[in-house]
Formats: structure tokens, C-alpha cells, sequence
């Protein structure tokens, strides 16, 4: 029964409603707590809006079942790099001597003065930006609740390419 509802355009847009929602609780928590969100956050939060865009473009779409395992294959994609972006923030800010935090030059400094691939370079090394932890919900960081975020969205896009119609 639950396959059957989610099956098509309404399971894609459940997905493009979740995507985005995380963007807006992140928003929401920054406002409210007055966070600056560090270089890693807003790539995770980049990672949202893509897997986000991803899910409305397959709605629209409304994909068969060759569509729809291409959709799982790019929603996967971009679930994984959000993954991958916040395990290395989880790590950043359990080791944050081993990225010397009192050093680290700002998000928008570092995008001003260097390169796009050098830009990148750095804000994937982390910013004492990234060490600190401002806020936790359940006892778990940003980071930690983005990591299970996207995999849930990782695992619900595999289920949805492979829903039979």
C-alpha cells in the first residue's frame, strides 16, 4: 500500500520536500541560535539543494523504469557527496588540533583571494570555522544529523528506483 502511494511524482516530491526542508530547518536553527555557517555547512547545504532539485526534476518527469534507476543513480550521487562532505566535517571536529583551529581563514575570504580549485582545496581541508561545535539537538552535532539525513535520503532514492509501477 505505502509503495503504491509513493510510486511516481508523489514519492520524488516527498523527496524534493525533504531536501529542501532540511535546508530550511538549517536556516531556521542559524537564525534563531545566530550561527555562521562554516564552509562545510554550506556545502552540505549545497548538497541538499542538488538532491533536492534532483527529486523535483524526476517528478515532473514522472520517470519509467529505466528513468527511474537513472534518477536513483543521480540522486545516490549526490547523497553520497553530501555524505562524504559530512563525515569529513564529523572528523574535523573530532580532531580540531589536527586542523590547527586557531587558523583558518573565513568562507568568504577564502573564495575573494584564491582560485575556484584552490578555494576548494581549502574548505575541504576545514577552517577552525569547522572544528567548533555551536549546537547539538539529541546530543548530536550538525554534521552528525546531516550524515544520517543523507543517507536516509540515499537509501529512500535506491527504494524509489527500484519500486515496481
Amino acid at each position: 500500500m505505502l509503495s503504491k502511494c509513493l510510486n511516481g511524482r508523489i514519492g520524488y516530491f516527498l523527496g524534493f520536500i525533504a531536501s529542501f526542508g532540511f535546508v530550511v530547518y538549517s536556516l531556521y536553527i542559524q537564525q534563531k541560535f545566530s550561527l555562521e555557517p562554516c564552509p562545510l555547512c554550506i556545502f552540505q547545504r549545497i548538497a541538499f539543494m542538488v538532491m533536492g532539485v534532483l527529486f523535483l526534476v524526476a517528478a515532473l518527469h514522472n520517470p519509467q523504469t529505466l528513468g527511474r534507476r537513472l534518477y536513483g543513480v543521480l540522486h545516490f550521487a549526490a547523497a553520497a557527496a553530501g555524505i562524504g562532505i559530512a563525515i569529513r566535517h564529523i572528523w574535523i571536529q573530532a580532531n580540531p588540533e589536527k586542523v590547527m583551529a586557531e587558523c583558518g581563514a573565513g568562507f568568504d575570504y577564502i573564495f575573494e583571494t584564491f582560485p575556484l580549485k584552490k578555494a576548494l582545496d581549502l574548505v575541504f581541508k576545514g577552517t577552525g570555522e569547522c572544528s567548533s561545535i555551536d549546537w547539538t539537538m539529541f546530543g548530536l552535532t550538525i554534521p552528525q544529523l546531516s550524515l544520517i539525513a543523507f543517507t536516509g535520503l540515499a537509501i529512500y532514492a535506491v527504494w524509489l528506483a527500484f519500486l515496481k509501477k
